[in-house]
């Protein structure tokens, strides 16, 4: 079955959580995010294969290195968020996309705006940054 968004919907709080509409334009906002990850990836793959030159002076030799860990170390931060948003997606098709991990309960629309590949209420999320901080301070 398939949910045609209409092209100003904006998610509420009056209507039903995570209904048919509401889970139509979360997937396509992971969707939009995940076309744009894999092209800015495309692009610095490319990048990195244009300029392989060696630079003869050692200063720009260093300068060219750091850019290169640089857009690496971006792109490895984004292969590692498109599979967050792989993982978003599957919640959406089985259900769970908007739900607590730990409490069960609503994500709240704000949060899943801001964060669509939220997976923690606001309060689990400090919940959990609370433990961790107990925990490395040990």
């Amino acid at each position: 079955m398939t949910v045609t968004l209409p092209p100003d919907y904006r998610p509420t709080e009056k209507e039903p959580f995570m209904n048919e509409l509401m889970l139509e334009y979360f997937r396509q906002k992971l969707l939009r995010w995940r076309a744009e990850l894999l092209d800015e990836s495309s692009e610095t793959l490319q990048h990195l294969q244009e300029n392989n030159t060696v630079e003869p002076d050692l200063a720009d030799r260093a300068s060219t290195e750091t850019n290169r860990s640089l857009e690496l170390r971006t792109r490895d931060r984004a292969r590692k968020l498109i599979a967050k948003i792989d993982e978003a997606l599957t919640r959406v098709d089985n259900g769970s996309y908007g739900y607590c991990e730990e409490t069960a309960e609503p994500i709240g629309l704000q949060r899943l705006e801001a964060r669509p590949i939220a997976t923690l209420s606001i309060e689990a999320q400090e919940r959990h940054e609370r433990m961790e901080r107990t925990h490395r301070d040990d």
